[in-house]
């Protein structure tokens, strides 16, 4: 594929990340599924996707709950998977990269949500003057905002970054780089304990356990333990379903007794 179209479409894949996540949610705005389309546009999609797992992991337990802001790790994704792809860089140092834009954005998130602010006050105010098309429309602009977010990291990445990247690398010291890879390599255990820390796992410990042994001793691939975990979740859900149905009944033949003798 030509640069300038892969230049085109990773702008405009950024671009509809971010406003399909607020609105039909086709491609979501996920490391794992943007980093697959990035992939498919940069034409490495494995190294994409390894990348895009990495990312994937350290979101995981980090959500945007009561309008916060949150590091964008999708557009992380995707300013490594460029980089990897147009400079050479080895995945450590593209992750290493790719994430302090994703937490820079958190800056442009913010800006986006003030002005979209204006925008639905200003809705509002079409919305009480009978005008219901121009309310509607002036949607549009809240989504330009949006936009906005992924554009501005990547239009001055693609202009410039390649250049600006390619000269940090060779100045960056090699104990520093190999800092930031091992740093990156710890970041996914971190989203994995904030994700454990949501999740009853006192009470399911025993699969916790499992998954280990599956892993680290049987040498497991990740995919068959997801398949066994899922087997195990859809059988503890079909037990627990049962015990409901069984107390549901136990308790209305109580209240339909009592209702008899009375």
């Amino acid at each position: 594929m030509p640069e300038i179209l892969q230049n085109i479409l990773i702008i405009l894949l950024s671009m509809w990340a971010l406003i399909d996540n607020r609105g039909i949610t086709v491609v979501n705005h996920w490391p794992i599924t943007v980093g697959f389309f990035a992939g498919l546009i940069m034409g490495d999609l494995t190294t994409a996707m390894t990348i895009a797992g990495t990312f994937q992991l350290m979101s995981l337990g980090v959500a945007a709950l009561g309008g916060s802001s949150v590091p964008d790790y999708a557009l992380a994704t995707v300013v490594a998977i460029f980089l990897n792809a147009r400079t050479g860089a080895d995945i450590g140092t593209s992750i290493a990269v790719g994430l302090p834009v994703g937490i820079l954005a958190i800056n442009l998130d913010i800006f986006a949500r003030t002005l979209n602010s204006f925008v639905v006050e200003k809705s509002k105010a079409l919305l009480e003057e009978g005008k219901f098309e121009a309310s509607q429309n002036i949607h549009w602009i809240s989504m330009f905002f949006v936009a906005m977010q992924g554009f501005i990291p990547m239009i001055i990445l693609v202009l410039f970054g390649e250049a600006a990247v390619n000269t940090i690398i060779e100045v960056i010291p090699e104990w520093f780089t190999n800092g930031l890879n091992i740093a990156g390599g710890m970041l996914p255990v971190v989203g994995v304990a904030m994700l454990l820390r949501y999740m009853p796992s006192k009470r399911y410990f025993w699969a916790i356990i499992i998954g280990f042994v599956f892993s680290a001793y049987l040498k497991l691939p990740i995919l068959g333990i997801s398949l066994i975990g899922l087997s195990m979740a859809m059988v503890v859900f079909s037990n627990l379903t049962k015990e409901n149905k069984a107390l549901t009944t136990t308790e209305n033949f109580t209240i339909e007794g009592d209702d008899f003798d009375e």
